[in-house]
């Protein structure tokens, strides 16, 4: 007869253990090797899909704005490259791919950029104003 012991890592068991759903602020924290030294870096944000379950193949997408630019990561579940997953806050949602967000935040930096004016400004006017001399109009 053939025994097959199957060997569960610590971090299988924990992330089976782990609800994350769409809709949920999570922060990952992931392992970085920089020069022979492995630090964690943090990565907070929304999840705006799970997919495959908790299979082994399963993975999340987590969506964060930085400095103005919304960036996206795709982190596996069971990846021994993440540290650990903090569940911050559950939303009430009724989809189960909140891919639509994206499209609010462009939809929201329009509706600003359509608030504002430009303005056009001549660059000798304010070369002249800086240096102290008076602007007379010809």
């Amino acid at each position: 007869m053939n025994s097959h012991k199957m060997i569960v890592s610590p971090v299988v068991a924990e992330r089976k253990k782990l609800d994350v759903r769409a809709g949920d602020t999570v922060k990952v924290w992931q392992k970085i090797q920089e020069k022979g030294k492995t630090r964690l870096q943090l990565f907070d944000g929304l999840v705006l899909a799970v997919k495959h379950g908790k299979e082994a193949g399963g993975t999340f997408t987590v969506r964060k704005v930085a400095s103005g630019v919304g960036v996206e990561k795709i982190f596996p579940i069971f990846s021994p490259m993440i540290d650990k997953i903090e569940v911050v806050k559950r939303s009430k949602v009724r989809k189960s791919k909140l891919y639509h967000i994206r499209n609010e935040a462009t939809k929201e930096i329009k509706r600003q950029m359509r608030n504002t004016r430009l303005i056009k400004v001549a660059v000798e006017d304010v070369a002249i104003e800086e240096a102290g001399a008076e602007v007379v109009a010809v």
